[in-house]
């Protein structure tokens, strides 16, 4: 990464890389706390096919597309900043989803005034933040700890090939995060925090299906955002005049 001195003039001016990274932070934030608050909506479709028994119908909520930009922006940030740099992202990130998360539970306690046009009544307001609630926990902490995969696993695979193949490190940590994380929002959220809580669970095969479909749409997002990294490499070799962490120093 090129280091861009510090202008005398103005000692407390972001430099090139500063400012790309407080970009890139604030798109990552961004992503996830809209992925947690559109989490509430689910959505299905049946794509007409068949695979092994499978019947193509997709069931997922619609917080799981701006999802995937997350680990497209942790990618870039491990491969311009390293590892560490794109940890302290997620963990701001999640900071920011706890910050949000809190703002919401005081706004749903505050009294609310109704009939004003172009506003949410009580049941509404509360229909959509009250329900998305066990959703944005179980979706904060499969972010966490998913992300965190990501980077270690892009770490890796960037080491294992001397910083060549981009496609391999970003798809493949791509794909491998993103199955645990289908696997544990999915469980949290219909499995492990309605037992926890002593409600009615949804059954297991629930649980897998609707995981096996999530995946299999963050796998294809996955895939379509590859030429992205390449693209996200260009523009900000171009741009910002960096160049990626070499593969030894990852």
């Amino acid at each position: 990464m090129t280091i861009q001195a510090i202008d005398p003039t103005h000692p407390h001016a972001l430099t090139r890389a500063q400012t790309l990274y407080l970009w890139l932070t604030a798109v990552n934030v961004t992503a996830l706390v809209l992925a947690n608050i559109l989490g509430v909506k689910f959505f299905s479709f049946d794509t007409g096919w068949s695979v092994l028994g499978w019947q193509g119908k997709i069931e997922h909520t619609v917080g799981m597309l701006p999802f995937p930009i997350t680990f497209l922006i942790t990618d870039l940030l491990t491969e311009f900043f390293g590892r560490k740099a794109a940890r302290q992202t997620t963990y701001v990130a999640f900071a920011m989803a706890v910050f949000a998360f809190i703002l919401i539970s005081v706004g749903r306690k505050i009294p609310i005034l109704e009939g004003i046009p172009g506003t949410a009544n009580q049941a509404a307001f509360e229909n959509i933040f009250g329900s998305a609630t066990l959703m944005y926990v179980a979706s904060l902490i499969a972010f966490l700890l998913g992300s965190l995969l990501d980077i270690f696993v892009f770490t890796i695979f960037k080491r294992m090939t001397g910083g060549k193949m981009v496609w391999l490190r970003a798809t493949g940590s791509t794909i491998i995060s993103q199955m645990f994380d289908s696997l544990l929002v999915t469980w949290l959220f219909f499995f492990g925090f309605p037992r926890l809580l002593g409600q009615d669970s949804a059954t297991l095969d629930f649980v897998i299906r609707t995981a096996f479909t999530g995946y299999i749409l963050k796998f294809v997002i996955a895939i379509l955002l590859t030429p992205a990294i390449y693209l996200g490499r260009w523009a900000i070799a171009k741009a910002f005049n960096l160049r990626p962490v070499p593969a030894s120093e990852a």
